[in-house]
């Protein structure tokens, strides 16, 4: 069974022209910036993971008909009802129907500014020495997954060549399936545009940042 990542967009036609918006403008109605708070302290609770949250939206099978905030509020939505913390009578109602379930934290207002400074960082302990070496030619993994993933499809299957190595960080694949951080190296792969898109402009490359597991042989 495949597990369709309805924000894998990349290469397709048909989703319209990309319109650059004004530098800074970050909200376009009322409700967004709360809907950004919401997701943010949902977040800081610990009750899911950042991948968890990423895999929560990009599944949404209603992805492609939603603006950029009703994506995250759809998703926090889906997190909160797969964890029993809302419910279909709830949505209903419009508010709470009954004592909320409890979180290990809580993001203050006054912690919000250093907590959203310190970010995220993925980097982890180098474990294992890595499989490839800058200048190698490899394949990146053909095929439907099960799972979510951050794979594009349009480089599955297609030759490219380690660029750089970027040490061991967080596999995301295994964290928002729950399966703890399994950090993995990761390598940015170089493909040619060409094999890629027949139509592509001669010389144009395309950089992906691919996990080892991502990565085969060529």
């Amino acid at each position: 069974m495949s597990y369709v990542t309805h924000a894998d967009l990349g290469g397709q036609l048909g989703h319209g022209a990309v319109v650059p918006e004004p530098e800074g403008e970050l909200f376009h109605a009322a409700w967004e910036p709360r809907a950004l708070a919401l997701t943010l302290a949902m977040g800081a609770t610990g009750a899911w993971n950042l991948d968890m949250g990423r895999a929560a939206r990009e599944t949404l099978p209603d992805y492609a008909s939603l603006s950029y905030y009703e994506i995250w509020i759809a998703g926090l939505q889906k997190l909160l009802q797969q964890r029993g913390m809302l419910d279909d009578a709830e949505i209903a109602a419009a508010h709470s129907l009954r004592p909320p379930v409890a979180v290990t934290r809580v993001l203050s207002a006054a912690d919000v500014e250093s907590v959203l400074g310190r970010g995220a960082p993925t980097a982890r302990p180098t474990t294992a020495p890595p499989c490839w070496q800058v200048g190698d030619k490899v394949r990146a993994r053909s095929g439907a997954m099960n799972h979510h993933t951050r794979l594009p499809a349009y480089v599955r299957g297609k030759c490219g060549f380690i660029e750089r190595a970027h040490g061991m960080h967080v596999f995301a694949d295994a964290h928002a399936q729950g399966l703890g951080e399994q950090p993995q190296w990761l390598y940015t792969v170089v493909f040619d545009a060409i094999d890629l898109w027949p139509d592509a402009a001669l010389g144009l490359t395309v950089s992906v940042d691919a996990w080892e597991p991502y990565l085969e042989a060529a």
